[in-house]
């Protein structure tokens, strides 16, 4: 029985990885200004990049969703993870001011980039090359 359930969950991360990146493509496109407020200062035309980030969101989500892309699509999204990796701390190091909620929110965030970098990898090494 746990044989099927890992079979299953296997077959379905790629999908819900598909999903989850779809979803945060969308919202930086529909909504870009709260991801807009976590782009580093140092970095020029915010609102560019947000816009950026969800259009490579959106595509690593289709490559993700392919089988015959999967890899590409894995590894594309780590590099994406790690390009929005100083988003995350400067939301993180802005959060001083916010509810407390928020401020566990942001400082969570920054840690939780290790286990998602380590999901999309191994999504990106189990697709076998065909």
């Amino acid at each position: 029985m746990a044989v099927v359930s890992t079979r299953r969950r296997s077959r379905s991360s790629p999908w819900l990885l598909a999903g989850l990146l779809a979803a945060a493509g969308v919202t930086h496109l529909v909504a870009p200004e709260p991801y807009v407020r976590i782009v580093p200062r140092a970095l020029p035309a915010p609102g560019a990049l947000v816009a950026l980030s969800g259009v490579a969101e959106l595509a690593c989500a289709v490559l993700v969703a392919m089988p015959r892309t999967r890899r590409i699509g894995g590894w594309a999204t780590v590099a994406l993870l790690v390009a929005v990796f100083p988003a995350n701390v400067q939301m993180a190091l802005d959060s001083g001011g916010g509810a407390g909620w928020y401020r566990t929110v942001a400082w969570l965030r920054v840690p939780f980039q290790v286990p998602l970098v380590l999901w999309v990898a191994t999504v990106a090494r189990r697709q076998r090359r065909t």
